[in-house]
């Protein structure tokens, strides 16, 4: 069977398989949601393809997402982060990866369920979208407006409504695969 994919995806090996493996598939680990929403956050200005050549760079720099030893970066580590090209060499996109981890920290030490908070975010079942051509699929919606509104709220950085829906479509909150696409999800 030949299998039928988003026209985002192309042909690259390595796009083809982050979208085949990971991108809409509903995702419920608290580090990979974590390391998700920063790395989306990454992405501002740029293509997903420019940050995903770099996520295993940014894996090693940030100790694969381990939020307590993110959280204690000072400014000067940041700042001699900025020096590898492998990452994305913007200041402020660096320092809210620490940002985002310290408030991360806060609402687990309020008791908050990270992984149950961003989920309720999106309604049950998850959307199944129709999308015709990736290209008509919406940008933002009313839920990742809210769910950006609120992580501003607590402190996090890099979090526009944009950011928030691509973050949704990557951890499966939503599925926007294309209709013919292969992986796209049966309504349940």
């Amino acid at each position: 069977m030949t299998r039928q994919r988003c026209g985002w995806c192309g042909t690259d090996p390595l796009y083809q398989a982050y979208h085949d493996d990971e991108w809409g598939q509903p995702l419920y680990d608290e580090q990979r949601l974590f390391e998700m929403l920063c790395l989306e956050g990454q992405q501002a200005g740029l293509s997903w393809f420019t940050v995903l050549k770099k996520r295993e760079c940014y894996r090693q720099h940030f100790f694969q997402y381990s939020i307590g030893q993110i959280a204690a970066f000072t400014d000067a580590e940041l700042q001699l982060k900025c020096q590898d090209t492998g990452l994305i060499r913007h200041l402020g996109k660096l320092t809210a990866i620490r940002d985002n981890a310290r408030a991360w920290q806060q609402l687990k030490q309020h008791g908050v369920d990270l992984v149950a908070w961003l989920w309720d975010f999106t309604s049950s079942p998850r959307p199944i979208n129709c999308v015709v051509d990736y290209h008509q699929a919406p940008a933002h919606t009313e839920a990742s407006q809210r769910l950006s509104k609120t992580l501003k709220q607590h402190g996090f950085k890099f979090v526009g409504p944009t950011i928030c829906y691509a973050f949704m479509q990557a951890v499966g909150m939503v599925d926007d695969h294309e209709n013919h696409c292969t992986f796209k999800s049966q309504p349940e």
